[in-house]
């Protein structure tokens, strides 16, 4: 039995990635197809960098860049407030900052975000102080991103137009492309850890295929069971003591530098700690057991040190920033469906925002504005005004700040649903149903749906993973009609993403 994951759930041997039937699902490439695919890696990057850069709004909200700040002045907490001046909006207007005491004479307060994006920023920060621009460098980010995307998608045998599809998808029919173009505090986090799981997945890909090699497997793609818990011997060089360390301790080296990537994700968005069992199933080791406890332990690196910056920071392993924004915005925000009684994460929650999640629609022909910012403002108060697609005071349509059903913003993740058919016969698509599940399940208890946003920007804690299922449920398109509906779709995404954009920034978002 071929229990290398990359075989995807077809019916008899998949082709590669380049179109070409291959045989333990380890394409064959040639030095020309593998410059191609780089080519094609590099061109997707550029038009995503252009297109996040040239739709990219100016905004304030800038707080990793203050952290960053405090971190060159050796502190935890930010300047603040910081009232605004001719050479800098301030940070007073911040909602998500708790006051703390000071320990130099500078009023301060912290913010609970994991602490990853402000990391990244450190080295403009130290050259340009506030003028460094967080949103085009969380632009480029989200490019690299898209670049990362197609890289991984390389390791599934899919077909050149599968790939190209997918990749497009990603880029510029999900959320990607309002968080990669908005690049503001939130948004950051999350192109951030975009672009790590994506990372970690593509390697556990790869060392999931070449260990499947290694142990001389059959071809039989449908079946992904335990292999026997043979040693692997990864290629990939560390220095020899800590390799044999490693060795000792039982830990696959690749998944172990898996687990690490997963890991730096989870420190720029916690909640895609819950994506995990994807590499207790996915991965180099040979065994479930192997394959999570190395991953696990490199996991716990940066996660373990996320909890000691926060230990030193606050006194709390977890930031209790947390439940201080919680009790402010519960109290503030009634029209959004906060209720201050239940928890920060809490089941009461799960109806409300699986709606949105799911359901949730624009405003069509509205004549007063939609809850949330701006809710109960009148709109077309002209008898003789004529609807436009972006006109401000009297649209055609309106996106809802509070977000909108992933179905109608990202149509192509429908091709997810047939994949799961395969559910019990492969681990690739038990490990990324799972993950998707997980994470989705636990942002839909949050007590926030992600406001201010368009379409529903949790899903990007998800999106990696979705991202495999979607390209396989492509994959086993194979009538013409089938491959225009998958490119149609994508089409479709592409416009819904676009109106969304254009219509954050003119709200202002």
């Amino acid at each position: 039995m071929d229990r290398s994951v990359a075989q995807g759930p077809s019916e008899g041997p998949e082709p590669g990635p380049d179109g070409d039937p291959s045989p333990a699902g380890l394409p064959e490439r040639s030095n020309d197809s593998r410059l191609l695919s780089v080519a094609i890696g590099l061109v997707l990057v550029v038009i995503a960098l252009v297109v996040y850069a040239q739709t990219k709004p100016f905004r304030y909200y800038d707080h990793f860049e203050w952290q960053a700040e405090a971190f060159l002045e050796g502190q935890t907490a930010i300047r603040y407030p910081v009232e605004a001046s001719t050479d800098s909006p301030g940070n007073a207007f911040f909602n998500d900052v708790r006051q703390v005491p000071s320990n130099d004479g500078v009023p301060r307060g912290d913010i609970p975000f994991p602490p990853l994006p402000a990391i990244l920023l450190l080295p403009f920060v130290a050259a340009w102080g506030h003028d460094a621009d967080g949103q085009f460098i969380f632009s480029m980010v989200g490019a690299i991103d898209v670049g990362i995307a197609w890289w991984v998608l390389g390791a599934l045998p899919i077909r050149q137009w599968v790939r190209v599809a997918a990749t497009v998808f990603v880029a510029f029919g999900t959320v990607l492309w309002y968080a990669a173009q908005i690049g503001t505090t939130w948004y950051q986090a999350h192109v951030l850890a975009v672009g790590l799981a994506l990372l970690a997945i593509g390697i556990a890909l790869r060392a999931d295929r070449a260990a499947a090699a290694e142990l001389d497997e059959p071809d039989e793609p449908d079946e992904l069971d335990e292999p026997p818990g043979k040693v692997v011997a990864p290629r990939w060089r560390l220095v020899p003591a800590v390799r044999a360390w490693l060795a000792d301790l039982g830990i696959d080296r690749r998944q172990f530098l898996v687990g690490l990537l997963f890991g730096l994700a989870c420190t720029s968005r916690l909640t895609v700690l819950f994506a995990a069992p994807f590499f207790v199933l996915v991965g180099g080791g040979g065994t479930w057991v192997r394959r999570g406890f190395s991953a696990g332990l490199g996991a716990a690196i940066p996660v373990g040190a996320l909890l000691l910056y926060n230990l030193a920071s606050t006194g709390h392993l977890i930031h209790p920033g947390y439940q201080f924004l919680y009790e402010q915005e519960a109290g503030f925000y009634t029209a959004l469906g906060y209720n201050p009684t239940w928890g920060i994460e809490d089941p009461r929650y799960l109806p409300h925002n699986l709606g949105i999640m799911l359901f949730s629609t624009p405003a069509i022909e509205p004549n007063i504005y939609p809850a949330g910012l701006g809710g109960g403002e009148a709109l077309c108060v002209d008898p003789a005004a004529v609807r436009g697609l972006f006109d401000r005071d009297c649209p055609i349509a309106l996106p809802l700040d509070t977000g909108m059903s992933l179905i109608l913003t990202s149509p192509p993740y429908l091709f997810a649903l047939p994949t799961l058919r395969r559910l019990r016969r492969s681990r690739l698509i038990a490990g990324a149903a799972l993950a998707v599940l997980i994470v989705a399940f636990v942002n839909a208890m949050h007590f926030s749906q992600g406001w201010v946003q368009f379409g529903y920007r949790f899903s990007l804690d998800f999106v990696p993973w979705a991202l495999l299922l979607v390209a396989i449920g492509m994959e086993r398109l194979r009538t013409s009609a089938g491959v225009a509906i998958a490119i149609g779709l994508v089409v479709v995404s592409i416009a819904v993403n676009w109106w969304g954009v254009v219509w954050g920034n003119v709200l202002g978002w």
